[in-house]
């Protein structure tokens, strides 16, 4: 079982150590639409592929890291950028559930303001030496929200 969190001085500023459980890489299995998927990074990279053998290749890879180099390696749905925030919304929603070890997780960060903080150059999903538009930690917090409801 994971330890609650304790937020200091009411943010979260990266998803690594005790916040490990916001990382798309945390493995919280789910089942969506019959596949299983290892973590929200698995399914997140699957959704992109054209190809059904691209789509099962990546969900059925060993790591997220492999999940996520698969994933930049295949040929994307034609409207993947429209897309993606409701891909990665719906994930959120299945690992991030009321009755699950991971919802209770991210309710327990109560109104921290949460930042996927990352050294990567990601400034779409999180931020990067001081800028981006933290899509992920935006999106958690969204659904904080509704688990709050």
């Amino acid at each position: 079982m994971t330890d609650s969190p304790i937020v200091l001085l009411g943010a979260v500023d990266d998803f690594r150590g005790p916040y490990w459980t916001l990382s798309n890489f945390s493995e919280h299995p789910r089942e969506i639409d019959g596949h299983r998927y290892a973590t929200v990074e698995h399914y997140f990279q699957a959704m992109k592929a054209v190809a059904p053998e691209d789509h099962d290749r990546i969900r059925d890879a060993a790591t997220p890291a492999e999940a996520k180099e698969l994933g930049r390696a295949v040929a994307m749905v034609p409207d993947w950028r429209d897309r993606r925030v409701a891909v990665m919304r719906r994930a959120l929603a299945a690992k991030f559930t009321a009755d699950s070890e991971a919802g209770r997780f991210l309710l327990a960060t109560g109104e921290a303001n949460l930042v996927e903080g990352n050294d990567w150059g990601d400034q779409l999903w999180g931020v990067s030496d001081g800028r981006g538009l933290n899509l992920l930690g935006v999106l958690l917090m969204e659904r904080r929200g509704v688990l709050r409801l």
